[in-house]
Protein backbone atom coordinates (compact mmCIF):
# COMPACT_ATOMS: atom_id res chain seq x y z
CA UNK A 1 0.00 0.00 0.00
CA UNK A 2 1.53 3.52 -0.67
CA UNK A 3 1.98 6.61 1.69
CA UNK A 4 -1.23 8.39 -0.24
CA UNK A 5 -3.61 4.94 0.69
CA UNK A 6 -2.35 4.75 4.09
CA UNK A 7 -3.07 8.44 4.65
CA UNK A 8 -5.99 8.05 3.54
CA UNK A 9 -7.05 4.46 5.24
CA UNK A 10 -5.69 6.29 8.70
CA UNK A 11 -8.61 9.33 8.21
CA UNK A 12 -11.11 7.31 7.32
CA UNK A 13 -11.07 4.93 9.98
CA UNK A 14 -10.52 8.11 12.64
CA UNK A 15 -12.88 10.19 11.00
CA UNK A 16 -15.62 7.16 10.58
CA UNK A 17 -15.39 9.05 6.94
CA UNK A 18 -16.60 5.64 4.90
CA UNK A 19 -17.28 5.75 1.54
CA UNK A 20 -16.80 9.24 1.43
CA UNK A 21 -13.19 9.02 2.15
CA UNK A 22 -13.17 7.68 -1.89
CA UNK A 23 -13.83 11.21 -3.03
CA UNK A 24 -10.66 12.65 -1.49
CA UNK A 25 -7.72 13.63 -4.11
CA UNK A 26 -4.57 14.83 -3.81
CA UNK A 27 -5.85 18.18 -4.42
CA UNK A 28 -9.01 18.15 -1.31
CA UNK A 29 -8.80 20.67 1.47
CA UNK A 30 -8.65 18.91 4.54
CA UNK A 31 -9.48 21.46 7.35
CA UNK A 32 -12.77 23.62 6.55
CA UNK A 33 -13.60 20.66 4.46
CA UNK A 34 -13.74 17.69 6.57
CA UNK A 35 -16.16 18.58 9.41
CA UNK A 36 -14.62 15.32 11.62
CA UNK A 37 -11.34 16.70 11.34
CA UNK A 38 -11.64 19.03 14.20
CA UNK A 39 -8.75 20.06 16.76
CA UNK A 40 -8.88 16.85 18.74
CA UNK A 41 -9.26 14.47 15.75
CA UNK A 42 -6.16 16.47 14.52
CA UNK A 43 -4.11 14.94 17.57
CA UNK A 44 -5.79 11.46 16.99
CA UNK A 45 -4.85 11.45 13.05
CA UNK A 46 -1.08 12.47 13.90
CA UNK A 47 -0.51 9.92 16.24
CA UNK A 48 -1.96 7.07 13.91
CA UNK A 49 0.74 8.59 11.29
CA UNK A 50 3.13 8.19 13.95
CA UNK A 51 2.07 5.07 14.51
CA UNK A 52 1.82 3.60 11.12
CA UNK A 53 4.76 5.18 9.50
CA UNK A 54 7.31 4.78 12.64
CA UNK A 55 8.05 8.50 12.65
CA UNK A 56 8.08 11.23 15.61
CA UNK A 57 5.90 14.21 14.62
CA UNK A 58 7.02 17.22 16.87
CA UNK A 59 4.03 20.05 17.94
CA UNK A 60 6.15 22.62 16.25
CA UNK A 61 6.02 20.60 12.78
CA UNK A 62 2.35 20.95 12.70
CA UNK A 63 0.11 23.74 11.41
CA UNK A 64 -3.08 24.26 9.17
CA UNK A 65 -0.64 23.73 5.62
CA UNK A 66 0.38 20.78 6.75
CA UNK A 67 -3.22 19.50 6.75
CA UNK A 68 -4.41 21.73 3.91
CA UNK A 69 -4.91 19.43 1.48
CA UNK A 70 -4.41 15.57 1.21
CA UNK A 71 -1.33 16.38 -0.94
CA UNK A 72 0.49 18.60 1.65
CA UNK A 73 -0.51 15.96 4.21
CA UNK A 74 1.27 12.96 2.27
CA UNK A 75 4.06 15.11 1.66
CA UNK A 76 4.85 16.26 4.79
CA UNK A 77 4.94 12.69 5.77
CA UNK A 78 7.35 11.30 3.41
CA UNK A 79 9.50 13.98 3.91
CA UNK A 80 9.34 12.37 7.72
CA UNK A 81 9.65 8.94 6.95
CA UNK A 82 12.90 10.17 4.55
CA UNK A 83 14.47 11.36 7.38
CA UNK A 84 14.51 8.60 9.82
Amino acid sequence: MDTTQQIKTILSETLNLGNRIDSVSMDTALLGNLPELDSSAVITVILALEQTFSISIHDDEISAKTFKTLGTLRDFIEKKISEK
